[in-house]
């Protein structure tokens, strides 16, 4: 509760000004049936038509006030939820962006997705009708009793008997209530993962025809939300009938009293009449009461999961270690990481590279290429061992300053629904003639320059108006355009044909001399030329050396080139 009053606390000038106007609006509301009943019990009887008017006045007056106020103060309370939903939204996407990919993984994707966007938005709704109804129906409930016990203080004790039973049923179903919302939540993320892995994967399921049993997957994740849905529902929805119980019960006790008491000549019509007013204003203020506590119920246990990732501690803090001098740019010394720490993903990686040498590394899939890539840039931090970039070790470095370091083109990429320029640039604001230099190593400025708009073409959502080799042209220029010291290609020229991918490969060699290269790849001709070719399989490195020598001594390097580059091809080379 502390972390969201910390939200509110910018917000409560203008909250305390909304709720005053809204104070005011209250009080005209609960002095009309005090005025109703002052016309019937004093002015009627006198026969003057003067008083009935001015009273009647005050009451459309009051009325008149009543609506200005609460419409002002709904609209300031609409304007202050929004701007607290968007702090919480920004700090959330913010921590988000910077949770290592361990912390990602526990969280999972979908989860973090639906924080983001239906949980902010409950706590949206929660914060708007607090300042609507946290403030008017109080003092409607408060209000309507301490005018009643002045009217007439026997009928009134008739509403207050009713309290203890409401106030027992909202504080035990909103107990309830809120590990409920948490759990429905929680299966709400398991049917965005699944909506979203339907999503991305749409073209391949159509392709197989796995329609019918993608939608039978959905069809059984949906029905888990409903059902939960249900609970919550079921259990949420007792609070306004047991309200609507105990009013009407408190409301035949007025009737009967009242009756009796006027017919003793204790009381008058007119009390009664108001009376009956008082009730239909408190009975409303129950009401919404009931509802704060629904929508508090659902509101809260939301943000408990949005506070859940904000207070994540930064698991990838800087760490105190020595530089030491050294002839090598990057050097992995004896990595050993496991990404669900019980079995060894990587065993033992050892290997060194001078600046400007490339690395090539080669093996079957699954055998932990992509994760020593993952380890480098310390998107996960090693179980045993070290890794240093000129004689530092990465821990020490800050992780903006690491970044800057490389230049990446990932397996799987992305490119973003905007212009080319805008895609290769990457909002790092570099100079034209490095954007220019990038597409024309990466060889694509020869397909930008033909398209009608050139740079300022606009790619759709993942640059699916363009072909896969367009693509990572594209993605590579991005990654070349800031001359990095590291640059990681991982199997980045799949989609090229081997002229493109020679001249690429040409273009590296003349133009990056000082760039350190790691390059993976499923295709010898793309490392062949490295200075160094590790072979690796089941998370260790098998085979080192450069084509040459893993041509004598290593029998899988040996079976790859002979598969891949033929008989005749691969004696020549």
């Amino acid at each position: 509760m502390k972390r969201f009053f910390d939200y509110l606390k910018p917000f409560l000038p203008r909250m305390s000004l909304g709720l005053t106007i809204k104070f005011i609006g209250t009080i005209m509301d609960l002095l009309i049936p005090w005025i109703l009943a002052h016309i019937i019990d004093d002015i009627v009887p006198t026969r003057e038509i003067h008083p009935i008017i001015l009273w009647s006045g005050a009451m459309v007056l009051c009325a008149a006030i009543a609506i200005i106020a609460n419409i002002t103060a709904n609209r300031m309370a609409t304007r202050v939820a929004a701007e607290t939903t968007r702090r919480i939204r920004h700090d959330l996407f913010s921590k988000i962006v910077y949770l290592s990919c361990g912390q990602i993984d526990k969280f999972t994707i979908p989860s973090l997705v639906s924080r983001l966007t239906s949980d902010t938005y409950h706590v949206h709704h929660m914060v708007g009708m607090m300042q609507r109804l946290g403030v008017r129906a109080p003092i409607l409930l408060l209000g309507g009793i301490i005018v009643t016990i002045t009217i007439d203080p026997v009928l009134a004790l008739v509403l207050i008997g009713v309290q203890p039973f409401i106030f027992a049923t909202v504080y035990i179903v909103s107990k309830k209530g809120i590990p409920l919302y948490k759990s429905l939540q929680k299966t709400v993320d398991q049917m965005v993962r699944v909506i979203r892995e339907n999503i991305t994967g749409i073209r391949i399921i159509k392709a197989l025809g796995k329609s019918s049993s993608e939608r039978d997957r959905f069809s059984r994740y949906s029905s888990d939300v409903v059902k939960q849905e249900k609970k919550v529902g079921y259990t949420m929805a007792i609070t306004n009938p047991m309200m609507n119980l105990y009013l009407n019960l408190g409301l035949t006790g007025v009737i009967l009293v009242g009756a009796y008491r006027v017919n003793l000549g204790l009381s008058q019509p007119g009390v009664v009449i108001a009376f009956l007013t008082y009730f239909t204003i408190i009975l409303n203020a129950m009401l919404s009461i009931s509802r704060i506590f629904v929508l508090a119920s659902k509101g809260l246990a939301s943000f408990q999961r949005i506070v859940e990732v904000i207070d994540t501690p930064e698991e990838l803090c800087i760490e105190a270690y020595p530089v030491e001098s050294s002839n090598y740019h990057v050097e992995f010394n004896d990595v050993v990481f496991s990404y669900h720490k019980n079995q060894a993903d990587l065993n033992h990686i050892s290997f060194k590279l001078k600046k400007g040498q490339t690395l090539g590394i080669i093996g079957p899939t699954g055998s932990g290429k992509t994760s020593i890539i993952k380890l480098l840039l310390r998107l996960y931090d090693v179980d045993q061992g070290e890794i240093k970039i000129n004689g530092a070790n990465i821990k020490s470095i800050e992780r903006s300053k690491l970044h800057k370091l490389f230049g990446i083109v990932f397996q799987s990429d992305i490119l973003f629904a905007d212009t080319i320029v805008e895609n290769i640039d990457f909002g790092r604001e570099l100079p034209v003639e490095n954007l220019l230099f990038s597409t024309q190593a990466a060889q694509a400025a020869e397909f930008i320059d033909s398209l009608a708009e050139g740079w300022h073409h606009r790619l759709s959502i993942k640059g699916m108006n363009m072909s896969g080799g367009q693509r990572q042209r594209i993605l590579l220029s991005r990654a070349l355009a800031s001359h990095p010291e590291i640059l990681i290609l991982d199997d980045s020229s799949s989609a090229l044909d081997y002229r493109t991918d020679a001249n690429l490969r040409k273009a590296l060699s003349e133009h990056f001399t000082q760039t350190t290269s790691i390059i993976i790849a499923q295709r010898v001709s793309a490392i062949m030329h490295a200075d160094i070719i590790i072979v690796m399989e089941d998370g260790e490195i098998k085979a080192s050396g450069t084509h040459e020598e893993l041509k004598r001594t290593n029998d899988s390097y040996r079976a790859i080139c002979q598969t891949q580059l033929g008989g005749d091809l691969y004696d020549a080379v």
